[in-house]
C-alpha cells in the first residue's frame, strides 16, 4: 500500500505559526523603534502627543494579543483561517498607519515606513496580483496624505513628489522581489514533495520485490533441501523392495532411508523453528553459568578434533534471557566454530558487559570466512559447510535479536574468526540463589 506524502498545504499551515509570529515581532520591533526615533527626533518631529502614544500602544497590544493566539491554538489552523487572519493584520498596519499620520500632521511622517511590513506579508503569503494591488495602495496612501496635508498647509515642497516617487519604486522593487523568491521557494517545495512521494512509492516497490524475492529463495531452499533426502529414501526402499537384492544390502537401504528420514524431520524442525519463533519466556542467569554448561557440552566433540575450548566472564555478570533460546544459539556458534577451527586448534566464549547489553563472543582459530560467503551466511538456507541446513545462523541471529541485541561477525581474518552475539543485561541487583539454576 502507498503512503500519500504530506500536503504542501499542510506543511504550510504548520509554520503558519512561526511565520505570522515572526511578522508580529518585526512590527513590535518596527513600533518600538520609531516612538524611539520620534523621541529622538522630537525638536524635528515634536513630541510624541498623547494620542500618539495611545494608538502605537493599541497598535502593540493588538500584536501581542496576535502572537498569544497564534501560539496558545491548540487545534490546527486550517488554510482559510490563516488567510483571514493575515488579510486583518495588513489591513490594521494601513489603518495603524494611516492614524499616525494624521496624528503627527507632517508631509514626511515616518510612520509610513510600517507599510512596508503589509507588502512584505502579501508578497509572502499571497499571488502576484494581492501584492501589486498593497503596493499601489501604500504609494495611494502615501501620495493621498501628501497631497490632503498641502491642500491643507501649501504651498508643497518642490522635492515632496520626487520623494513620494523614490518611495513607490522601493515599495515596488521591494514587493516584487520578495513575491519572485517566494513563488520560486513554493515552486521548489512542490517538486521536493513530488520526489519524495515518488521515492516513498518507489521504496515500497522495492520492499514488496524484495519480500517476494526472499519467498522465493525461501521456498527455493526449502525444495532443495528436501528433495534430497525425500529422494534418497525413495531410492532406497525401491531398492531394498527388489526381490533381488540380499539381505544385507537391503539392510543397508533401509538404515539410509531412516537416516534420511532423521535428517528431514531435523531440517523441518528447524524450519518451524526459523518460521516460527516462539517469544521469549525471560530470567536472569549468570552468563559464566551458561558458557561453562555450553563449553561442556561441546568438548566431546571438540576432542575429536584435537580442539580445545574455554570460557571466561565476570561471575556475577547475569542477563535476561530465554535460557533454552540462547543456550541453542550459543551451541550452534560453538560446534559451527569446532568444525572451522584449525586441528589441533581452539575455540573461545568469552563475555563483557557493554552498557545494558551483554556481548558474547565465540573465537576460532580457522580461515576467515570468504567474501563471496561473508554477506550471505545468516541468510535462511544458505551454507557454506557441506551438509548444513543453512537456518542454524538465521535462527541464532533470530533468537539474539528477539532479545534486543544482535548477531554478527566481528572479527574476520586468519587464525582469529569471531561472532559476536549481544543479549540484555539483567536489570538491577540480583541475588545469586535466583540466578544459579541447573543449566
Amino acid at each position: 500500500m502507498m503512503h500519500k506524502a504530506p500536503s504542501l498545504e499542510a506543511f504550510e499551515t504548520g509554520a503558519f505559526r512561526r511565520q505570522q509570529t515572526a511578522f508580529c515581532v518585526l512590527t513590535l520591533f518596527v513600533l518600538g523603534v520609531l516612538l524611539l526615533l520620534h523621541t529622538v527626533f522630537a525638536s524635528l518631529l515634536g513630541e510624541p502627543s498623547h494620542s500618539v502614544i495611545l494608538v502605537l500602544g493599541i497598535g502593540f497590544s493588538l500584536k501581542v494579543f496576535e502572537i498569544a493566539w497564534l501560539q496558545g491554538r491548540s487545534n490546527e489552523i486550517t488554510e482559510k483561517t490563516a488567510r483571514r487572519e493575515t488579510v486583518l493584520s495588513i489591513a490594521g498596519i494601513f489603518i495603524l498607519a494611516g492614524l499616525l499620520a494624521i496624528l503627527t500632521d507632517r508631509d514626511d511622517s515616518p510612520y509610513f515606513v510600517l507599510l512596508a511590513i503589509p507588502i512584505l506579508q502579501c508578497a509572502y503569503y499571497f499571488g502576484l496580483m494581492p501584492t501589486v494591488l498593497t503596493i499601489c495602495s501604500a504609494i495611494g496612501m502615501v501620495f493621498f496624505w501628501t497631497q490632503h496635508f498641502f491642500t491643507m498647509h501649501p504651498p508643497p515642497r518642490p522635492t515632496e513628489f520626487l520623494e513620494i516617487g523614490m518611495i513607490s519604486i522601493l515599495y515596488g522593487l521591494m514587493g516584487i522581489l520578495v513575491w519572485l523568491l517566494v513563488h520560486q521557494l513554493k515552486q521548489q517545495q512542490t517538486r521536493l514533495y513530488e520526489n519524495m512521494s515518488e521515492l516513498e512509492s518507489t521504496r515500497e516497490k522495492l520492499a514488496v520485490e524484495e519480500k517476494l524475492a526472499a519467498v522465493g529463495r525461501l521456498a527455493g531452499g526449502i525444495a532443495h533441501e528436501i528433495r534430497n533426502p525425500v529422494a534418497m529414501i525413495s531410492s532406497s526402499l525401491a531398492t531394498a523392495a527388489n526381490s533381488h537384492v540380499g539381505s544385507a544390502d537391503r539392510e543397508e537401504m533401509v538404515q539410509i532411508a531412516a537416516r534420511e528420514a532423521d535428517r528431514l524431520e531435523r531440517l523441518t524442525t528447524e524450519f518451524l523453528s526459523y518460521a516460527r519463533p516462539s517469544a521469549p519466556q525471560r530470567s536472569p542467569v549468570f552468563v559464566h553459568d551458561l558458557l561453562s554448561y555450553t563449553a561442556d557440552v561441546v568438548k566431546a566433540h571438540a576432542a575429536r578434533r584435537s580442539i580445545e575450548v574455554s570460557c571466561s566472564s565476570a561471575g556475577d555478570l547475569a542477563i535476561d534471557i530465554d535460557l533454552a533460546q540462547v543456550q541453542g544459539a550459543l551451541l550452534n556458534l560453538a560446534l559451527n566454530g569446532i568444525d572451522a577451527a584449525y586441528s589441533p586448534g581452539s575455540i573461545a566464549l568469552d563475555a563483557a558487559r557493554n552498557d545494558t547489553l551483554v556481548q558474547i563472543d565465540v573465537r576460532n582459530t580457522g580461515d576467515p570466512i570468504s567474501d563471496l560467503d561473508l554477506p550471505r551466511i545468516f541468510e535462511p538456507f544458505y551454507s557454506a559447510k557441506p551438509g548444513g541446513t543453512g537456518l542454524g545462523l538465521a535462527i541464532a541471529r533470530r533468537v539474539a535479536q528477539a532479545h534486543g541485541g544482535d548477531l554478527w561477525v566481528s572479527c574476520n581474518r586468519k587464525g582469529c574468526v569471531i561472532f559476536s552475539m549481544t543479549l540484555a543485561a539483567a536489570p538491577g541487583e540480583v541475588r545469586h540463589k535466583e540466578l544459579h539454576k541447573e543449566l
